[in-house]
């Protein structure tokens, strides 16, 4: 079996060592956090310091952050919860036509309850303006969802901005960001793009699948979305999560003491890219503006067949979100691409340790699909 050189930490990145040992330490400490004995009190304990670790590395108080189980969940709680909460101003939302599945799906089943939903359509570098944004909102609106980093292009959207125009248009319209691609990936903490409600993943940083949380702004008065035995302050239900919420603190925390994580990730991205154009007919439709993501086509070949072609050598990465589970890729749809570039897109995402020879791996195994696979006639 060849060696796994892995290109879709887009989708998921493996266990740092600190999640690990953290985990496992974790689930030797098998007290409950709302036991009121000295077990459980001491499991409590250290839910608030694993709390502390990730709300620093998202720029807020730990007051304001509170443990779910997945990005999916933060954003639907951001999202249903927020329209509640501003019911009264009425229902119309705000999103962008290239947002992650989590925060369309909640969206289009809005729509389905009786709410208005204006999807903003991206440019064809994949790109949403503050225009657009300030010119969608309307007297109704209750709700704007905009994300921090495109998961499929790296494209990093101007929600700071955004969030300035909307709170000028009207204070009182609630602002949810999807910050999973963006959460310890961009220079500054995802707080400071101001939004009102802001979510965010483990596993995409080194943590464990099945951990999350959402930011919740101050003043913000969002209503519990899984009611229960009252765990988080009353607003999440449910018997904490300890080793996922351990595993998520230390990946956190091995990130904030990396001090050149950013720097290498972002030298491997110009690297790759300089080499990736090296290949025959490959295009980069998107070279990303965060470090981490690039995406590529191969115009006149299938991308399934060449990742297929890839995956047998130990080589994987993705053509689209891991969500769309092998279908057309809505982003890329939305940017109006011609049909062979679709056809052909693959999504390049890599990690802080991913490294030349691997690139170089890479750009090998593409020439030579390019050279060997017959091309369609689409």
């Amino acid at each position: 079996m060849n060696p796994i050189t892995y290109f879709d930490y887009a989708a998921t990145t493996p266990l740092c060592p600190q999640a690990v040992a953290a985990m496992v330490e974790a689930l030797d400490h098998y007290g409950n956090p709302s036991a009121r004995y000295q077990y459980g009190l001491e499991a409590a304990a250290r839910v608030r310091q694993w709390r502390t670790v990730v709300a620093q590395a998202v720029g807020c108080a730990p007051q304001q952050l509170f443990f779910t189980s997945c990005g999916t969940e933060s954003d639907n709680w951001a999202i249903r919860k927020g329209v509640e909460l501003n019911r009264r101003r009425g229902k119309h939302v705000v999103t962008t036509a290239i947002e992650h599945a989590a925060v369309l799906e909640t969206c289009r089943d809005l729509e389905r309850q009786g709410y208005s939903v204006t999807y903003l359509q991206p440019d064809r570098e994949g790109r949403i303006t503050p225009d657009q944004v300030a010119q969608a909102l309307r007297p109704d609106t209750a709700l704007v969802s905009i994300m921090a980093v495109n998961n499929e292009t790296g494209v990093i959207l101007p929600v700071a901005e955004c969030v300035r125009r909307i709170k000028a248009y009207d204070p009182a319209i609630l602002v949810h960001c999807d910050a999973v691609q963006a959460f310890l990936k961009l220079p500054q903490p995802v707080a400071c793009l101001g939004a009102d409600l802001i979510a965010v993943s483990a596993h995409k940083i080194g943590g464990p699948k099945g951990a999350g949380a959402l930011y919740v702004k101050p003043g913000v008065r969002l209503r519990p979305f899984i009611t229960g035995g009252g765990q988080e302050n009353g607003l999440r239900s449910g018997t904490e999560a300890t080793a996922q919420m351990a595993g998520f603190a230390a990946a956190c925390q091995a990130a904030l003491s990396d001090p050149t994580r950013l720097e290498r990730l972002e030298a491997i991205h110009r690297y790759a890219l300089d080499r990736l154009r090296q290949v025959p007919g490959l295009q980069v439709v998107c070279p990303g503006d965060a470090p981490h993501i690039c995406a590529v086509t191969l115009p006149g070949y299938k991308s399934e067949v060449v990742r297929r072609v890839l995956g047998d050598q130990g080589l994987y990465l993705s053509s689209s979100s891991a969500c769309h589970r092998g279908k057309p890729s809505h982003v890329f749809a939305a940017m109006r691409l011609p049909k062979p570039w679709l056809d052909g897109m693959l999504r390049i995402s890599f990690s802080p340790n991913t490294t030349r020879e691997e690139v170089e791996k890479l750009v090998s195994a593409l020439q030579n699909a390019a050279q060997t696979l017959f091309t369609t006639l689409s």
